[in-house]
C-alpha cells in the first residue's frame, strides 16, 4: 500500500487515503515521496471504510451580529436581583438616534412599567444632538418598547407577582439598530447590597493582584 496526499483534481480527502481509492469516484490522487507514517494509515483504514463517499464540507458559519454598546445601567444590579432578560425595540426620534450615537444617553434612573398592555420606558435621558438645529426633543420622554406578544404576556402576568419588576440593563447597537436590554427584577434587601459591595471589591483586589503579577 502506497501513501498518497490527503488531496486530488477533484477533491479534497478529510486525512491520508490509499491507492485502492484510486478510480472510485475517478480520483486520481498523486503518491507520495518518501517515508509515511504506517500508523496513521491503519488508523486511517480503521476510521474509514476504502471506497466510502467523501463526508460533504462544513457549512460555513453564519456572521454574528454586529453588537456596539452604548450605555450600561450599573445600578440595576447594584439595587436588583436580575432574573429573565429580554431585548426589545424601541421607538425613537432621528435626533434621539443621532444624539445616542455621541453618547448623550443616561440609564441611571431609568425603569419599564406596563401600560395599555404595552411596555414603556422612563426617565431614560437622552441629550440633544450636537447638530439637530432647530429640530429637538424631550430629553426623559416615555419611549415605547417593541416586544412580541409572547414576552409581553410574560412580562405583563410576572409584574403582577408581589415585588416583581422590570428594569433597563443597557443599551446597544445590533446590526445597525439600538436595541434594550431589559430584566424582570426582584429588589435587593439590605444584607444582599453589602455582600454585592463585598464580591465588587474582591473582584478589584484580585484584578489588581493580577495586574502587579503580570508587571
Amino acid at each position: 500500500m502506497l501513501a498518497t496526499w490527503p488531496w486530488s483534481a477533484c477533491g479534497t480527502f478529510p486525512e491520508y487515503t490509499l491507492l485502492q481509492n484510486v478510480g472510485r469516484g475517478g480520483c486520481a490522487p498523486r503518491r507520495v515521496r518518501g517515508p509515511y507514517n504506517r500508523a496513521a494509515l491503519r488508523r486511517y483504514v480503521s476510521r474509514y471504510d476504502i471506497g466510502m463517499a467523501r463526508p460533504a464540507p462544513a457549512a460555513p458559519k453564519k456572521d454574528e451580529p454586529a453588537i456596539v454598546p452604548v450605555a450600561d445601567n450599573r445600578k440595576a444590579g447594584f439595587d436588583y436581583h436580575l432574573l429573565d432578560h429580554f431585548e426589545a425595540g424601541i421607538m425613537l426620534l432621528g435626533t434621539e438616534v443621532k444624539a445616542i450615537r455621541e453618547g448623550m444617553v443616561n440609564l441611571r434612573d431609568s425603569y419599564v412599567r406596563i401600560e395599555g398592555g404595552e411596555a414603556w420606558l422612563f426617565k431614560v435621558h437622552i441629550g440633544q444632538y450636537s447638530h439637530s438645529g432647530s429640530a429637538t426633543h424631550d430629553p426623559e420622554r416615555k419611549r415605547k418598547l417593541l416586544l412580541n406578544a409572547t414576552e409581553l404576556r410574560k412580562l405583563i402576568g410576572k409584574t403582577a407577582e408581589k415585588g416583581l419588576t422590570i428594569v433597563p440593563t443597557k443599551l446597544y447597537f445590533k446590526n445597525g439598530r439600538l436595541k434594550a436590554g431589559i430584566a424582570l427584577a426582584k429588589g435587593k434587601k439590605a444584607y444582599d447590597k453589602r455582600e454585592t459591595i463585598k464580591k465588587r471589591d474582591a473582584d478589584r483586589e484580585t484584578r489588581a493582584a493580577v495586574k502587579s503579577r503580570i508587571r
